[in-house]
This record gives structure tokens, sequence and C-alpha cells, in this order.
């Protein structure tokens, strides 16, 4: 139940609004209670009424009715409709709230959880498992208590009409709490199963819905067909074996509930030809058979849904639970006044504890406006270690530090403030190019975000657009090509204007022209800032001050250019590989 306990504290600042609905609820589930009484008054104290005549039986009969229509057309109605309103709104209020918490997690969380943790699974917890804890609200903590006050007042008022007829009523109460027991100990693990499949399902479907340009062009659609019908047919197991239980819980309370009516209806048939009960008092009987059994059996039913309530709570919290692997020092400072200087002292690396490292005692003495360009074989650590820069990671050894200071000891927002990223493939938001740009600076002036757009070589082909800046781009930048996204992300970090700069592959993968436009700005915004480049192809960071080759994690040439080649050693080898195998060398006749 610790679920429970940590949903409360989402519930705690609307708790008078809740009482409030609850007292409200207690009237509206009062007047119903009304009916029977009515019947059994209009029975045996007017039909069956000897001393009165026709005339006084008719002006009783209107006096009564005139009063119930008052009470149930004009009171109830506005009751119902405000106790409705403020059940959903503060049922919604709380899951609003609940999203934001779990919004602000999902930024928290590192780079590692996202690399082993599918999208779609997040997404169902986000929604389907956040809205699914809804029930526990508006059940748990009003319904429930409106129904079991509806069932204390029908069982009072009926004891003051007969006490052992009353214990007849009730007489299948206790089968009730055994069922509940029985049944609903398993469908909590039950629902708890159901909603991770549902979870796999969506987590499947969204990969291969962002997937099916590759699905379209290997033909694969065949397989892929047969792959979600995995995952599809393993929920639907799920789902059937949590039906199943449900039904036997379902059929046995029903069956209860059937049966207790048919009690009443014997016993107090007894007792009118008997002589012991009037017919009035017999028919308001079972019409409050109808009033305890039916909350009765909300309860019940309650139970199943609070059952499922309270599994998509453990899902919850399970991934609130999730540690966050950058986490600040108590004493972490703001960082500001960047001059640019940085030291990688003696860092190892490795992703996980079993897994071998990937950066081996790697150190390096950067200074300010400095450009450092890291080449080497795919999977040699380069991308790894400019990572750790900005603290997507945290050493496993050794430190960086930034003008003298550990990157550990600064706040991590304030760090990466400082820090401009340009990527190989750069996530580019469903919105407008103008909002993408915006990202570098939310508070930027337009005239801002044109003079970055300009400068990154952006603003021309922006303004042969249908809309200009106001142009949406569609999903992960959909409508672009490679080379405008490029652009425009590149014109985002001139809007940010950070110290320090890092180009992870910003130019592979493009054509000659949009290469160029990009190398171009990338150098205007590299100037007068420490830079740090990854690059696959060698022609594109000939320019920087200093070439870093790392080779198995480890760095084994350090030099410009110029010093590498005449050294002739791993970084000319590679270089000659290049210029013999790359066919733009070739096109542009080097």
């Amino acid at each position: 139940m610790d679920s429970i306990k940590r949903y409360l504290r989402f519930v705690q600042p609307y708790k008078g609004k809740i009482i409030l609905t609850v007292l409200i609820g207690i009237v509206k589930f009062s007047i119903p209670l009304l009916m029977p009484l009515i019947i059994k008054y209009v029975i045996d104290d007017i039909i069956n009424a000897e001393d009165m005549t026709q005339a006084e039986r008719l002006d009783q009969l209107l006096l009564i009715l005139g009063g119930a229509f008052l009470i149930f057309l004009i009171l109830r109605p506005p009751i119902e409709y405000i106790r409705q309103y403020l059940a959903q709104w503060i049922g919604s209020n709380i899951l609003y709230d609940i999203r934001e918490k779990l919004f602000d997690h999902i930024q928290r969380l590192s780079l590692r959880f996202y690399s082993r943790t599918k999208t779609g699974e997040i997404i169902s917890r986000v929604i389907h498992d956040v809205e699914q804890t809804k029930t526990f609200v508006i059940t748990g903590l009003m319904n429930i208590w409106l129904d079991m006050f509806t069932i204390v007042i029908a069982i009072i008022i009926m004891l003051t009409m007969d006490p052992w007829l009353t214990l007849v009523s009730i007489a299948l109460f206790p089968f009730y709490g055994f069922a509940v027991k029985y049944f609903y100990a398993r469908l909590r693990k039950l629902t708890r199963d159901r909603s991770q499949a549902l979870a796999e399902v969506q987590g499947h479907l969204h990969e291969r819905v962002q997937g099916v340009p590759v699905t379209r062009s290997f033909a694969l659609e065949d397989h892929e067909q047969e792959q979600f019908d995995v995952k599809n047919k393993n929920f639907l197991d799920k789902a059937i074996t949590h039906t199943n239980w449900n039904a036997y819980t379902y059929s046995v309370t029903n069956t209860i509930t059937d049966l207790a009516p048919l009690l009443v209806i014997a016993f107090a048939g007894y007792q009118v030809i008997t002589g012991s009960l009037t017919v009035g008092t017999m028919v308001a009987f079972v019409g409050y058979m109808d009033r305890v059994y039916n909350p009765l059996r909300r309860l019940v039913n309650s139970a199943t849904v609070l059952t499922q309530s309270i599994a998509s709570m453990d899902r919850v919290f399970e991934f609130v639970d999730e540690k966050y692997d950058i986490v600040d020092k108590p004493e972490a400072k703001k960082m500001e006044h960047v001059r640019g200087d940085v030291k990688v002292e003696d860092v190892s690396f490795r992703y996980d504890e079993e897994d071998p490292l990937v950066l081996k005692n790697v150190s390096l003495d950067i200074n300010q406006g400095e450009t450092i360009a890291f080449v080497g074989m795919s999977g040699g650590g380069k991308s790894t270690l400019i990572s750790l820069i900005p603290r997507f990671y945290d050493v496993t050894s050794g430190s960086i530090s930034i003008d003298g200071i550990d990157i550990r000891d600064f706040e991590a927002r304030s760090l990466r403030d400082n820090i401009g990223m340009v990527l190989q493939d750069n996530i580019l938001f469903s919105e407008s190019i103008a909002m993408n740009i915006r990202m570098g600076n939310p508070d930027a002036t337009d005239e801002q975000m044109v003079e970055a757009a300009k400068a990154a070589n952006a603003h021309d082909f922006i303004m042969n657009l249908p809309n200009g800046y106001d142009t949406l781009v569609g999903e992960r930048g959909v409508k672009l090509s490679g080379g405008q996204k490029q652009r425009v992300a590149i014109a985002r970090v001139f809007l940010k204007n950070p110290p320090l700069l890092v180009l992870d592959e910003a130019t592979s993968a493009l054509d000659l022209e949009s290469e160029h436009l990009i190398q171009n700005a990338l150098e205007r915004l590299a100037s007068e800032r420490t830079t740090f480049i990854v690059a696959h192809r060698l022609s594109t960071i000939t320019h920087a001050d200093r070439i870093v080759h790392i080779e198995n994690g480890e760095i084994v040439e350090v030099g410009s250019h110029q010093e590498l080649m005449k050294k002739q050693g791993h970084y000319y080898d590679l270089y000659q590989v290049q210029e013999l195998d790359d066919p733009k060398e070739e096109y542009m006749g080097t």
C-alpha cells in the first residue's frame, strides 16, 4: 500500500474540495432513499387508510407527490451537477499535477535510462497508467464513501421498520467480504501484467511507426506484421486471463446480489400472510434492497477498478523511482563567466558496471579558444569522450575540469547552458522553424533570431519556404532536407552563443553544397570559442589547432594536421586511406 500513501501526497492539496464533494454527494444519495418510504406511506397510510374518504386520500396523494416532485425535479439536478463537476475537476487536476511531476522526472533521467527503455513504454506510463489512477480519486476517495453512507442510512431506516427483516436483508453480507478477499488479491497482479503487456505493444508500435521507411525499403511488411502479432498476442493472453478472473468475480457477487431480494420476499411474504407485517412495509423493504445491494454491487465493482488503479499506481511510482545518474552536489554552484580552459585528467569510463572500459586513462589539456578534433575508427571512444563534457554521463574515474573547477562541482543545468552542441542527427520538433531556432534562447527577439539564421547560412532557404520562419517542419524535421536541418540546428547554437562548442559528426552524410555552407557556418561559430569536433571525414578538420587520434579508448597521437602527417603514424595512414576512398575528394579533383 506504499503506492497509495505516495499517491495521497498529490491528493492532499485538494482535501477540502474532496470533503465538500462527499458532503454534497451525501445529500444527493440521500434523496433516493426517500422513495421506498414514500411508497410505504402511499400504500399503508393513503390507499389502505379505511378511516379516510376518497377525497382526503387524493388530497394526501397530491400533497406527498407534489413534495416529491419538488425534491426530485428542482433540488436534485443542480446537486448532481455540482457533485459530478467537482469530482471530475479534482480528478483531472490531480492527474495534471502527476503528469507535471513525471515530465520533470523524464527530463532529469539519464541517457543511460533512455538507451535501455522504449519511448512507447514511457508514454504508456505517463498517459495510460496515470489516467487509470483517476479511478482511485473518483471511486476510492468519493464514491466508496457515498455508497457506504447510502448502505448505512438504508439499514438504519429498515431497522426502524422491522429489525428481523433487516437482519434477513443483510444476511449475505459476509459472503461479499469473502469474495473481495479471495478474488482481488490475484486481480492486482493480473492487472499489472496486462498493463505491462500493453506498454510493450505501445513501445513496439512507437518504434515501428518511426521505422516505417526502413520497413518499406527492405520490404519487411510481412515480417513486421509477425513481430507485432507476437506482442499483440501476448497482450491478448494477459487481457483474457484478467477478464476470466474478473468474470469469476462478477458471477459470484452478482449471484449473491440476486439471492438477497429472494430471501427478503420469502420472509416478508410470510409475515404479510400471518399479519405481522404490512404490505407497504414489504414493498418498502423490497425497494430498499435495491438501495442496499446496488451500492454494495458498486463497492464490489469498485474493488475491481481500484485494483486496476492501484496496479497502475505501482507502475507510475516504479517509473518515478528510477534513479538519476547525474545529480547535483548539495553545494553545487552556478557556472558563470566561463573562459573555456578544459582539462581532461586520467579519465576512464564504462557505461555499466559489468561493461568493459570505453575510455582508459585519457588526459588532455585544452586552452581557451582552441579547436580540438577527435578522430579514429568507429567505436574508439570519440563521441563518448565529448558526451562526458556536458555530463550526459559522469566519469568512472579521473576528472574533467573547466577553468580549473571540476564539472561535477557545477549545477548540471548551468554547465550545459554554457555548451552548444551540433550533432549528426539533430532533433527538430514538429513546430515552426522560428520555435526550433529559439530553443537556443527562448527570450530572443525576432531580430536576434534572424541574425542567428543568417550566420548559420539558413536565412535564404527559410525565406523561400511557403511560410518563412513560421513554416512547420514536421515530426523530427521531416519536411526539411538534412542540410537544412543542420543549418537550423547551427542557428539555434548561434542564438545560444555559448563559450564552449561540441560538434559531433556535424557535416557527415551531406551533399557537397550543404557541406560547404555548413562548414562555413561552423567555422564562424567556432571562432574564439573552445571547440571540440568529432569527425569521420578528416578533410573537414585539417584546420583544427590539435587533432587527437583515439583508438580503443586511448589516445594514440596528438598534434596539428601538418605535425601528424609528417609523423606518418596512425593519423597519416587513416588520411591516406580516406584520400583514396572518398568519392567526394575525387569529385573535387583532389
